[in-house]
C-alpha cells in the first residue's frame, strides 16, 4: 500500500460513495469503525481485505493504514474513537456483527454530528461503545498472500472464483505442489485451502449482490453447484439469505 496519507484524527460522519468508488490509503491516530447501512464495504490493509454488508462494522485500529472501497451505493457511517477508547482491545483489524441496537446508535451518532460534546451525546457515546464491546467478532476476511507460490494460485482464483479444480490441479499450473500449499494456506492464513476458497467466493457473492446480480446468477458465477447450496453457505456466515441484500434499506427517521 503505497503513498498513504496520516490524519490524526479520524472523522465520525455519514458520506456517500458511488459504485466503485473508494477512499485512497490512510491511516490516522484515533481507532475506526467503518459501518455500511446500504452496500457493501470492503476496506483493504496489506493484510488482506475485510468486507462488510450492512449487519457488519469494520473495526480498524489506530495507525494501521487502510483504504476503502464501495461495492453498489455505498451509505457509509464512520466512528472516530480516540486511542483510550478501545472498548474491543483490539490492534488489528476485525468484522463486528451490528445489532439493531447497535445500527441505530452508530446511525444517530454519524448523522448528528453538530451536537458536540453536549450531555445527549456523550451518553449516546457511552451506550455505544458498551453495545461495541459485546459485538462478536465474524470471520469475514479474505487474508492477502505474501510468498510468491501461494501467490500464484490466489491470483488464479481471484481471477475466476467459479474455478472448481482440485488443489492439485490447481498447483499444477502454478508449478507448486498440493502438499506444499496445503502447508502454506496453513502457515499464512490459519485456514485449509477449502475455508480460504469459500472466503473468496463469500466476498465476490457480496460484490456482485450490491450491484444486483441475481442470486442464480452469483450463484454460478461464484462456483456454487446450485442456488439453493449457495444460500444455505451464505445464510450460515452472515444470517440472512442473499436475496435481502438486493432490497435497498429503509431509511432511518429516528431522532435520539
Amino acid at each position: 500500500m503505497t503513498q498513504i496519507r496520516h490524519q490524526s484524527v479520524a472523522p465520525t460522519r455519514m458520506r456517500w460513495l458511488a459504485p466503485g468508488a473508494g477512499i485512497d490509503a490512510h491511516r490516522h491516530d484515533d481507532h475506526q469503525i467503518a459501518y455500511a447501512s446500504r452496500g457493501v464495504l470492503a476496506v483493504t490493509t496489506d493484510a488482506g481485505t475485510w468486507v462488510a454488508p450492512a449487519n457488519r462494522a469494520i473495526w480498524i485500529p489506530a495507525g494501521a493504514p487502510h483504504a476503502h472501497r464501495a461495492h453498489g451505493k455505498l451509505e457509509l457511517h464512520l466512528v472516530g474513537l480516540p486511542p483510550t477508547d478501545n472498548p474491543l482491545a483490539l490492534d488489528y483489524p476485525t468484522v463486528l456483527k451490528v445489532s439493531p441496537l447497535l445500527r441505530e446508535l452508530i446511525l444517530a451518532y454519524t448523522r448528528d454530528t453538530e451536537a458536540g460534546g453536549s450531555s445527549q451525546r456523550v451518553r449516546l457515546r457511552a451506550v455505544l461503545l458498551d453495545q461495541l464491546s459485546i459485538s462478536p467478532q465474524q470471520p469475514l476476511h479474505l487474508p492477502a498472500p505474501t510468498t510468491p507460490r501461494l501467490r500464484a494460485l490466489c491470483d488464479i482464483l481471484q481471477a475466476d472464483p467459479a474455478d472448481n479444480r482440485t488443489l492439485a490441479a490447481l498447483g499444477r499450473q502454478a508449478g507448486v505442489s498440493d502438499r506444499t500449499l496445503s502447508r502454506l494456506f496453513q502457515a499464512e492464513f490459519g485456514m485449509t485451502f477449502s475455508q480460504w476458497r469459500t472466503q473468496l467466493r463469500l466476498y465476490h457473492a457480496l460484490v456482485l449482490l450490491a450491484e444486483d446480480t441475481p442470486v442464480t446468477a452469483v450463484a454460478h458465477l461464484c462456483g456454487w453447484s446450485s442456488a439453493s447450496a449457495f444460500i444455505d453457505v451464505f445464510r450460515r456466515a452472515f444470517g440472512y439469505t442473499p436475496g435481502s441484500l438486493r432490497t435497498p434499506a429503509p431509511q432511518q427517521s429516528r431522532t435520539w
